[in-house]
């Protein structure tokens, strides 16, 4: 018996969440990438202490929900897996594009933020789109292997990188939290790191001091 498999083109539709409202006071549009076990809706809560006339917030939501273990009862989400990463890395691209090209937001002071697994497709994107942005936040997340100097030249002394993570983070810690910081240290020349104590966690009060 021989087995082959196929590969079809299909329109699906997909989600997304924002908070505030974009109006001739807002100065920073924040693109946020949640992590794995999220849903959109619920990432939100670590925004709302950010300043609501200064600040849309942009929260795309990824495709792949599951039920969250053990007790299966709560629903979240993944960007990507190891399966056919490279066609779902275009599947997120093309839905991010999507997402902006919906939201009309050009001509602003342009935010990007990952965290956990939504560092590397927030970085992804940036390197396919070349998208301007003034600063970068990466939350305690892997940075891409594939991703070179080249891919973020053109920001370059254009926008501020921030690399965040806790001193008891159970993922990123010892020799994978050094070779995330060589790995970083190949894509940009300056980058902020900010350490903070705790575990694999959002600290808001670190979102709002980058922000504000």
């Amino acid at each position: 018996m021989n087995s082959t498999e196929k590969e079809i083109v299909y329109n699906i539709s997909n989600s997304y969440t924002t908070l505030n409202y974009l109006t001739n006071k807002t100065k920073n549009v924040i693109f946020a990438c949640h992590g794995m076990g999220y849903l959109s809706r619920y990432f939100l809560k670590y925004f709302k202490g950010l300043n609501s006339d200064d600040n849309y917030i942009i929260i795309p939501q990824a495709q792949s929900k599951y039920y969250v273990a053990p007790k299966m009862k709560y629903v979240g989400a993944s960007w990507l897996t190891k399966e056919n990463t490279v066609k779902e890395i275009e599947n997120v691209i093309n839905y991010f594009d999507s997402v902006l090209n919906n939201e009309k937001v050009k001509n602003l002071n342009f935010i990007f933020l990952g965290y956990s697994q939504g560092v590397s497709v927030a970085m992804r994107y940036l390197a396919k789109r070349k998208i301007k942005v003034s600063k970068l936040i990466l939350m305690s997340g892997g940075i891409p292997k594939e991703l070179t100097a080249n891919d973020f030249k053109y920001l370059e002394n254009k926008a501020k990188i921030f690399y965040v993570y806790g001193d008891n983070d159970e993922y990123i810690h010892g020799d994978f939290l050094n070779s995330e910081k060589n790995k970083i240290e190949h894509l940009f020349s300056d980058i902020n790191y900010i350490e903070f104590k705790g575990k694999h966690e959002i600290k808001t009060e670190i979102i709002e001091s980058i922000i504000n």
